[in-house]
């Protein structure tokens, strides 16, 4: 079979983790009942933020700063089409509220990427339509506070051993080497920008406003040249791989994406043992630090921000001898099929033990004691026990279901369990 195919064209330990066909991979076969978990980040958008001397500020922006555009819209549109296309054997044709369970962050670029990704997928029909002049129905999108969104949200703050790594990360040779080598760039990007520090992990804002604004068909001021902007690219990236990787990038792992990893994890092994579950879909949209978060722990980031409406999947397969296989696929271009990534150790249609296995050194075992929290300081807010998701994987919501999660950040959360944590503001700011 083709699966097979697959299975014995990857089975060597090829040195890539991400390995992009040149063929089109099959869609999953139904009568292997497969659970999908998909993480994927919001379309495009109006920048964060503008620096002193932009000459767009917020008011040259429609809705105003981190607002999904109308291209945005669109690629989630293709998205969800898309997403329909490759599920239609699992999907009901028709929405099913008991089918799919739809989360996301609370912001309005990640609700309204999740509302425009449904319509693609859901478009109604027959008894749905409820108004002939709307080619459109209602989905619930599911959210909880900024504040109270710990799962999702990266980098995450409240871990002074993370903070720790950070400051050992910026006296490394590769981060030194790297700001000498841009230190002469950087003081003429602080000089034109009228940035009060333009260093290595905030000149990522300056990339992001251009980088929306030439999307958007705005003249450019005449020092940003392509060369420029080629540089602001490569630190951009650099300070994605700074959060999660560099230096000592397993135990960065640990104690950020790890833990999302955890979850997904536990929710899969779930699925594995549940039976005659009605629920296909669970879909989390987010941000590009959760797809880069989860993709670092797992060891298949390729150093590139994630693009718009990019989407990790996770896909979970009955074998016929009644044993279970992972495989992943990312797809960050609509106009083509998503990819295979590759577990390194692994083959593409990866053994769940083998998963589970390979993944370990990277699952923190006790969150706040490996972030070495002072015992009997105040809870900070800032991270919610794992112990709070626990019901979640026993409950039966996971079988037979699939996740998206729409990049960035956000996790199931159980009306049952009550949380009080507080994310920092200068962590929301960082959010994209």
């Amino acid at each position: 079979t083709s699966h097979s195919r697959l299975q014995n064209f990857t089975r060597h330990n090829h040195p890539l983790c991400v390995l992009k066909p040149s063929f089109t991979l099959p869609s999953p076969d139904p009568h292997r009942s497969p659970v999908l978990f998909h993480v994927y980040r919001h379309g495009d958008r109006s920048p964060v933020k503008s620096y002193p001397n932009d000459p767009y500020q917020e008011s040259a922006w429609p809705q105003g700063f981190g607002q999904l555009s109308q291209k945005g819209m669109q690629q989630h549109l293709k998205l969800g089409q898309n997403l329909r296309q490759r599920y239609q054997d699992l999907l009901n044709m028709t929405y099913n509220r008991h089918e799919i369970f739809v989360r996301s962050t609370d912001y309005d670029r990640t609700l309204m990427s999740a509302e425009v990704n449904l319509a693609g997928m859901y478009p109604p029909n027959g008894s749905q339509v409820f108004d002939p002049n709307v080619h459109w129905q209602p989905i619930p999108v599911h959210a909880v506070p900024q504040d109270k969104d710990q799962l999702l949200l990266f980098p995450m703050s409240g871990c002074p051993r993370y903070e720790a790594l950070m400051n050992e990360t910026r006296k490394s040779e590769v981060f030194k080497n790297m700001s000498s080598t841009y230190k002469d760039f950087l003081e003429m990007v602080q000089n034109k920008t009228g940035l009060k520090d333009a260093n290595m992990e905030s000149v990522w804002s300056v990339h992001d406003t251009l980088f929306c604004e030439q999307m958007h068909n705005m003249t450019l001021p005449p020092w940003v040249t392509p060369d420029v902007m080629e540089k602001l690219g490569i630190l951009k990236d650099f300070s994605f791989q700074v959060m999660f990787g560099v230096y000592k990038s397993e135990e960065k792992c640990r104690l950020q994406g790890g833990v999302l990893l955890n979850q997904i994890t536990k929710n899969i092994s779930a699925s594995a043992v549940t039976k005659n579950q009605q629920l296909k879909m669970i879909v989390y949209s987010a941000h590009d630090t959760t797809v880069v978060a989860l993709q670092s722990a797992l060891k298949v980031f390729s150093g590139k921000q994630p693009t718009y409406a990019s989407c990790h999947m996770f896909e979970l397969f009955r074998e016929d001898n009644g044993s279970f296989s992972v495989a992943m696929f990312y797809w960050n271009d609509s106009s083509t099929e998503p990819y295979p990534l590759i577990l390194p150790g692994c083959v593409q249609y990866c053994p769940l033990e083998e998963f589970i296995r390979l993944t370990k050194p990277v699952i923190p075992v006790d969150w706040k004691q490996e972030c070495q929290v002072p015992s009997g300081s105040k809870d900070t807010g800032n991270f919610c026990h794992i112990q709070h998701l626990v019901h979640i994987v026993e409950s039966s919501l996971w079988a037979n279901a699939s996740l998206i999660f729409i990049a960035r950040p956000f996790f199931f959360l159980s009306p049952s369990v009550g949380l009080n944590c507080q994310l920092p503001k200068k962590l929301l700011k960082k959010i994209t």
